[in-house]
Order: structure tokens, then C-alpha cells, then sequence
């Protein structure tokens, strides 16, 4: 059949406009993808080209309150691979494990992956930097020294538990390291290159560098010479009593920050895997829970006074070694009790029944209503991991013997946190504050402190009338009660014992118990609370006998170092039988011998030198404090050779 020459036409016409359309379709597009869409396709191709070397950001440092670092980084390059780059792969894996000293088919496994950058680790993961130098100048193609780095604690087991420790990436894994880990670990930077398919390096492209941004240094609230005082006490009681475990806090009662806090057993958080897992991943001074003993009796104490239960020193109890309520007979520690006493001789002499007393004369929930405010029972919120809450009794289960148990501190559960957090509330004027071991943020580069944690008060509890009778009170039990092993000469010191039988198996231990005192000074304007505890001590299991004297040498180091000068308007100490007191030192210089012998009064010896009948010098010099019994030199002379010397 023949077509017509016009059908012909009208068929080349129809393709010349598909033709036409299809062209400028196609260009529109063209122009599309090359104008519109050509910027991010070229980015997206650059992308799926470049490679990336990590660089690590510097993790910040840790530092006490007065800059001395206790957590930093040192330099530690990891060597990493591209696969792609490697010419000779078997003699490639042959020089790195020689450098490295691992297994030469290891390194050839992981560098014949098919990925575009692989680390050789964990041989070749925080080398030396001698190692790396050793590295680089075997100049292989292909492997490359990264910039990494990894912690170190100078100071070994120093605050191990407060510190804690990163992993193998720097991330925090415990303590502050945790805690504060997106603030300390800065944003990683890296160097980047454009690479083909086959991952060699394309011609004419140059590497960039993006500088990480390193973490911001963190001064904390603890002080080194403190912490110090406090861990060789620790040690040294661990010796000498064999105990499980010893916790110590020193705490500004003021602000609430933690001037220092210890555990043992202790840690080097670069050798945790050494230790059981249970060392470093519970700070006891925050995550133990145990009864407190008679260091509670403070809260009891400051309740009664504040609701004007009690006068100390006008109102008088009888204590005939118990005291029955509800069908029970709780007895006090002191065999045939205490007899006609003062309630200030109740607090000096740590009388359970007449705690339990002051217990019923406020009632159960005047008693918790306190015990709640002075934070038992819920977190302080410090800023560490792994807080306990504690254990209280509910109010529907407590009936006459749980409530006056509970005033002399049996039957509750608390931990040492809450403990001094709580005295230093019934001690500082009556604010209880939310402890906390963080205390400045500072920019690495500047210096500046970017950021400052204050103090947070977090209730009013006692009035400030009420918290210095309780003072008073406390420095009486140190001076003339069960805690005259935290006496120091000069200082006044306030403090209370404890000592409370362990619960085993849900059982009151006849013979494991945990001994604690809290202490502080100065007595009329507290500035430190030291808080020691330690869980069953070998032989005697007293706190007056075992605590007390631990949170006396942290006092008495800790106090001159604080700049808090000594006075001598403390109340004098009472001596018992067969204990030395200590006496002050009287001016001889001028006197004859004659005078002298009327007037020591065998208080001291005498050794004499020189020729005469008159005083010259003297040592120790006149106001010293020493041991009754001492020795004083006297130099004898002529009394114009005194007036010469003069």
C-alpha cells in the first residue's frame, strides 16, 4: 500500500518535534543538574572521595581547688591503615609487628580488610611516642600515625574514688571522669584527603586539617594537702586495725563543698583492671549504707533543742543502765548506767536512755519530720555516681521501740554523705547544703573560668540559737565526754562517737561492728567536719577509741595548713587516772631558784646550766603547751647578766 508524500511530511514533522522537545528536556535537565544541583553533587562526590584521619581532642584536665593537677593527658599515637595505599602488604605487616611486637599475621589481616581506614589495635592503639617516631621512618605507604592521646593520675591511687577512670576512647567510665564526661571530652578533629576508588591519593589535592576542640579543664572542691592528710590516716589505720573497709569526707560545713574524701580499700585508676571490680565501682563514703550509731544522736539532739524540749544544763535525768519501752529493755553501753547526770552530761556521755527520753518527749513524727529535713532518707544529689538513699522506717511501722531506737541511731540506715551533710547543717548555723566536688570550668587556652558551681542551700532546718547550743554541746563530749581522743591542745574541737553492730543476714552481729566519729573545728565557727568511719576493726570496736583519734590527726595537720591559728579559750580537758595532761609552760626568766622550786609545783622537771642564782633563759620559752612532767632548761646567771642578755 502506498503512502501519500503528505502522510510522509506529517510523520517526519511529529519526530522533528518529539526530537525537539527531547533535546530541550534534556538540556533543561542538564542545566538543572549543572547549575542548580552541580554545588551539592560535587560536594556529595567529594564526599564519597575524602578520607579522614581522627584526630583526638586533648581530654580536659582535673585540678584541686588550688590548680594542682590531678588528672591530665599524655601524648600516645595509635597507627592506623589504608588498605587501598598498600603496595606490598606482606612486608608491610611484617615491619609494623617488629616495631609493635605483636603477631606479624594480625597486622596483615586487618590491614587487607576491605574498608577504607582501619586502627591495627590493640597493639598498635596509645603507642609510645618513641614507637611512633619508629613508625614514621619506615616510611610505608599506606600507614599512618595518628595524634591520640591517653590519661594519667600523677598521683597513683590519689582520690581514685572521686576521680575515677576513662576506657581505652577516653570516654569516662567512673567518678567524675563519668559524671562530667561530655564537659571533659571535647569534640574530635581530623586530617581529611580526597582519594579515588582504589583509595590512592588524587593527584593535585592537598590534606586539611580540622583542629579539635579540646575539653574544658575542671578545678574541683578538693584540696590536695587535705586529701592527703586524710589517705595516709587511712592507710595507716588500715594496718594498725585490719579493718574491712575505712571511709573518711572532709566537708566545708559553710558551702557544702568536699575539701576531701577517701575509701579503703583503694585503686590506681590507670590499673583498675588489677582489682576486683567491686573496689572501683563502689565509693563507699556515697554507696555504703549501715547504722549509724550514735553520731545520729546529733539530729535527736538538735530537734529537742530546737522544739524546747529540753534545757542541757537545767534539766536532769536518771540513767539506771536501761530504759523500758513498749516490753523491751534497751540498756545503755555503761554497765549499772550513768546514774543522776545533766542532759549536757546525757550528750557527753552518750546515754541511750536518755535519748530515748528526749526521743519520746518529741514524738515520732516531730522526730522524723526532722530526721526528713536533715536529708536521711533521699540523695544529697552530689555530684558523683552511684548514691545510695538509705533506709528509714515508715511511719505506719513505727511504734514505741522503733521510735526510740531510732532516736540514739539503731533500726535506721544512712550513709556517710547524708551523715556529714546532716551535721554540718546541726553545726554551720542550721542550712543544710547540697554537697558537691565540682567547683570551677576553665577554658584550656584563655584560663578563664568559663563556669562556677555556688553553693546550694537547699533548707533552713534549726535556728542559728539552736545549731550553737549544739556546738557547745559537742565540744563538752570532746573536752569531758566519750570523744577526748579528737582533743587537740589550742584548737576547740566539737564531735561525737559512734559505734553500731553490723547487720548480718538480717541479724544484729554480737562482734562486727562499724566505729565512726565526725568532728569539727573550730568549735565556735566551724570551717572543717571530718567524718570517719570504720567497718569492723580488729580487737576493740569503739568509735571513741578507734575513730576518734583518726579524725584527731586529720584535724590536727589539716587545721594549721587551713591558716586557722590556735587559741587557748577552749573548756580544758578532763583527765582520768593514768592519762598525762597537758600544761603551759610559766615564765621563770628573772627568778631565783628558790622561787622556782615554791612555785612548779612537780608539774615540770627542772635541768639547770651555768653559774648563779638567777633565770636567765628558759626552754621550752614561757606559754609553750607540753606534757606535765616535761623538762624545762634553765640557764642560771647573774641577775645584770639577765638585764645584759636583755
Amino acid at each position: 500500500m502506498k503512502v501519500s508524500n503528505v502522510t510522509v511530511r506529517r510523520r517526519l514533522f511529529s519526530a522533528l518535534i518529539i526530537a525537539v522537545a527531547a533535546f530541550l528536556l534534556l538540556a533543561v535537565r542538564l542545566g538543572y543538574v549543572q547549575l542548580w544541583k552541580g554545588p551539592e553533587l560535587s560536594a556529595k562526590a567529594e564526599n564519597s572521595w575524602r578520607r579522614e584521619i581522627p584526630f583526638s581532642a586533648k581530654r580536659g584536665e582535673i585540678l584541686d581547688r588550688n590548680g594542682e593537677k590531678l588528672a591530665y593527658n599524655i601524648s600516645s599515637p595509635t597507627i592506623m591503615a589504608i588498605p587501598a595505599q598498600i603496595k606490598d602488604a606482606k612486608t608491610t605487616a611484617a615491619k609494623v609487628a617488629s616495631v609493635l611486637g605483636i603477631m606479624e599475621d594480625s597486622v596483615y589481616t586487618t590491614i587487607k580488610k576491605k574498608q577504607l581506614i582501619v586502627r591495627i589495635q590493640p597493639g598498635g592503639r596509645k603507642i609510645t611516642t618513641e614507637k611512633a617516631q619508629e613508625i614514621r621512618d619506615l616510611d610505608l605507604p599506606g600507614i599512618v600515625v595518628a595524634e591520640d592521646n591517653k590519661r594519667y593520675y600523677p598521683l597513683g591511687s590519689f582520690a581514685s574514688h572521686v576521680l575515677g577512670f576513662t576506657g581505652i576512647d577516653n570516654q569516662g567510665l567512673t567518678g567524675i571522669e563519668a559524671k562530667y564526661n561530655d564537659q571533659l571530652e571535647g569534640i574530635n578533629g581530623n586530617i581529611s584527603f580526597l582519594s579515588d576508588a582504589k583509595g590512592r591519593q588524587m593527584p593535585g589535592s592537598s590534606d586539611t586539617y580540622l583542629k579539635p576542640k579540646d575539653g574544658l579543664n575542671l578545678e574541683l572542691t578538693i584540696d590536695k594537702q587535705i586529701q592527703s592528710i586524710m589517705e595516709r590516716e587511712l592507710d595507716q589505720a588500715m594496718v594498725k586495725f585490719q579493718a574491712d573497709d575505712i571511709i573518711a569526707i572532709a566537708m566545708d560545713p559553710t558551702n557544702g563543698e568536699i575539701l576531701g574524701m577517701a575509701s579503703r580499700p583503694s585503686y590506681e585508676p590507670d590499673k583498675y583492671r588489677d582489682v576486683d571490680q567491686q573496689v572501683y565501682n563502689r565509693n563507699l563514703p556515697i554507696w555504703m549504707t549501715y547504722e549509724p550509731g550514735s553520731t545520729f544522736k546529733i539530729i535527736t539532739l538538735a530537734a529537742a533543742i530546737e522544739e524546747k524540749k529540753v534545757n542541757l544544763k537545767n534539766d536532769f535525768f536518771f540513767d539506771p543502765g536501761f530504759i523500758e519501752v513498749g516490753g523491751a529493755k534497751l540498756r545503755c553501753w555503761k554497765n549499772g548506767g550513768h546514774g543522776s547526770q545533766s542532759f549536757l552530761e546525757v550528750v557527753q556521755n552518750s546515754c541511750n536512755p536518755g535519748f530515748v527520753t528526749l526521743g519520746n518527749r518529741l514524738g515520732k513524727e516531730k522526730l522524723f519530720s526532722y530526721i526528713k529535713n536533715f536529708g536521711f532518707g533521699t540523695k544529697t544529689g552530689i555530684d558523683l555516681g552511684g548514691e545510695e538513699n538509705g533506709i528509714m522506717f515508715k511511719m505506719s511501722q513505727v511504734g514505741p521501740v522503733e521510735l526510740a531506737t531510732t532516736a540514739f541511731g539503731q533500726g535506721v540506715s544512712v550513709t556517710p554523705i547524708q551523715q556529714i551533710t546532716a551535721v554540718s547543717a546541726a553545726v554551720n548555723g542550721g542550712t543544710l547544703y547540697k554537697p558537691h566536688v565540682a567547683k570551677n570550668w576553665i577554658n584550656p587556652e584563655t584560663g578563664e573560668v568559663v563556669e562556677s558551681i555556688q553553693p546550694e542551700a537547699v533548707r533552713k532546718v534549726i535556728s542559728d540559737n539552736t545549731s550553737q547550743q549544739v556546738r557547745e554541746a559537742l565540744e563538752s563530749v570532746v573536752a569531758k565526754g566519750t570523744g577526748k581522743n579528737a582533743f587537740i591542745d589550742g584548737y576547740r574541737v566539737g564531735g561525737k562517737t559512734g559505734t553500731a553492730q553490723k547487720v548480718i543476714n538480717g541479724r544484729y552481729s554480737p562482734n562486727e561492728h562499724i566505729v565512726s566519729f565526725v568532728g569539727f573545728a573550730p568549735a565556735d565557727d566551724p570551717k572543717i567536719v571530718v567524718y570517719v568511719a570504720v567497718d569492723n576493726p580488729q580487737g576493740i570496736q569503739f568509735g571513741g577509741v578507734v575513730a576518734a583519734p583518726i579524725v584527731h590527726n586529720i584535724l590536727a595537720d589539716a587545721l594549721p595548713y587551713m591558716g586557722i591559728a590556735p587559741r587557748q579559750n577552749q573548756i580544758s580537758r578532763d583527765y582520768k587516772y593514768g592519762e598525762i595532761p597537758i600544761v603551759t609552760v610559766p615564765n621563770l626568766v628573772g627568778k631565783t631558784v628558790s622561787d622556782i622550786y615554791e612555785d612548779l609545783n612537780m608539774n615540770f622537771n627542772l635541768s639547770s646550766a651555768g653559774t648563779g642564782d638567777t633565770v636567765i633563759r628558759q626552754s621550752p620559752a614561757a606559754g609553750a603547751r607540753v606534757d606535765r612532767g616535761s623538762t624545762i632548761r634553765i640557764y642560771l646567771g647573774k641577775e645584770d647578766d639577765e638585764s645584759h642578755n636583755h
